[in-house]
């Protein structure tokens, strides 16, 4: 199942009546959220075939397709489904402020007649000449943005299959001054876009136009989603296992509101996650706790802390003598704990990873299990700790137990 948006040309009276039918839907919207949240007080709920057939026959009455006035339903509903699930937030009733955008058409399309798309209920609707990949279209959306009107079609197609290039690993650490910093020592440069369009909207924002102001945010989104997508086909095309290290945006968003909106980190995140899904590649998220302040040498927590540390980005471990590149070192530390949750899955052993070989090996990293007894907690070091034991010879297991920091001597 693959998307694609078509840009649709509609003379003003086309555009009048989509706009009548979202001021009509945005009432049967409110009145769905409303009628779950009341009823289910009530312990009354609803299947989504019993809720489509609450509004029989209002769409002759409003002038809407029954159709897609079953699918603004169908929208109510799975919405709230999202929210008992703890996959969303509770949904919001739509008004002047938070408007409703998009109108469901879940009805199949019938294939296109050059620049002209039969739309379901409504007939022929022009669109500029754009490539559409065969398949079945098995339903569209209509979106209202800043920029015009689109059509998104759900084409029943296979995606275009990323090519893999190389099959390495790679932690990532994530930035405002840089965008990520990778564990190979590359930083990959911030683009900067809210800054740079920054003064053209504060221009329109104070002199009160607010389709100009809408348009440079749909510009400046469309900026980041780009730039997003390339990022992320270029790392999965590159790299087997992708481990990211994953914060606190919400707490960040507090601090650092307009850079973590300008640095789109939550949704390339997201991109990862599904194209390595989708391409066979392995994408983890680990959490960033003590990856920066941990010497990735010898285990003890000397690094930078605080708000205050946040200025130091070169500093040097107390115990060892090792010098660090803040980001470079917390990406290392985030591969290193990524990988290890991987072996204690799989029991098994990542070449590529010094640290993590055959006890004993030629490469054996100089965090030993001596050495990872000064860390105060086991967050970071279990995975790793559990690994020597796997990997060490059945003799010495017993000795091990007595040696590594556990919360409990059982595996």
């Amino acid at each position: 199942m693959i998307q694609r948006q078509l840009t649709l040309r509609l003379n003003n009276r086309q555009e009048a009546q989509l706009l009548t039918w979202l001021f009509q839907l945005t009432g049967v919207w409110n009145w769905a959220i409303r009628t779950i949240e009341h009823d289910g007080h009530d312990s009354i709920y609803y299947t989504p075939e019993a809720f489509h057939t609450l509004l029989a026959e209002h769409g002759t009455k409003l002038g809407i397709p029954s159709h897609t006035l079953q699918g603004m339903l169908h929208m109510a509903h799975t919405a709230w489904q999202r929210c008992d699930k703890k996959l969303a937030k509770k949904p919001t009733l739509k008004g002047r402020r938070n408007t409703l955008t998009s109108l469901p058409f879940p009805d199949p399309f019938k294939a296109p007649d050059g620049t002209r798309l039969h739309v379901p209920g409504r007939g022929p609707r022009r669109f500029h000449s754009q490539d559409i990949p065969k398949g079945r279209l098995k339903s569209g959306r209509i979106v209202r943005r800043a920029s015009g009107w689109y059509l998104c079609l759900f084409i029943d197609a296979q995606p275009q299959d990323i090519l893999h290039v190389a099959d390495g690993q790679i932690g990532m650490d994530p930035g405002f001054s840089s965008l990520l910093t990778f564990s190979t020592g590359k930083k990959m440069p911030h683009p900067h876009e809210l800054r740079q369009t920054a003064h053209r909207l504060a221009q329109a924002q104070r002199g009160h136009r607010t389709r100009l102001t809408a348009r440079l945010h749909e510009r400046l989104a469309n900026q980041r989603k780009d730039r997003n997508h390339q990022l992320s086909r270029r790392l999965v095309a590159e790299h087997q296992t992708l481990v990211w290290s994953k914060d606190n945006d919400q707490g960040l968003a507090r601090s650092f509101g307009k850079s973590v909106a300008s640095a789109a980190h939550a949704q390339l995140r997201t991109l990862l996650a599904y194209k390595c899904t989708a391409s066979g590649r392995q994408y983890l998220a680990v959490p960033s706790r003590f990856s920066t302040k941990t010497c990735s040498a010898c285990g003890s927590l000397s690094g930078p802390t605080g708000y205050a540390g946040l200025s130091v980005r070169q500093w040097q471990c107390a115990a060892c003598g090792a010098a660090h590149d803040r980001d470079v070192h917390a990406a290392i530390n985030t591969l290193h704990a990524g990988v290890g949750t991987t072996h204690e899955r799989r029991r098994k052993t990542t070449p590529g990873i010094p640290w993590l070989e055959p006890w004993g090996g030629s490469n054996f990293h100089p965090w030993s299990l001596a050495s990872a007894r000064r860390l105060p907690t086991a967050s970071l070091c279990r995975g790793v700790c559990r690994l020597a034991v796997l990997a060490a010879a059945p003799n010495n297991f017993c000795s091990l137990l007595h040696t590594v920091p556990m919360r409990r001597r059982g595996m």
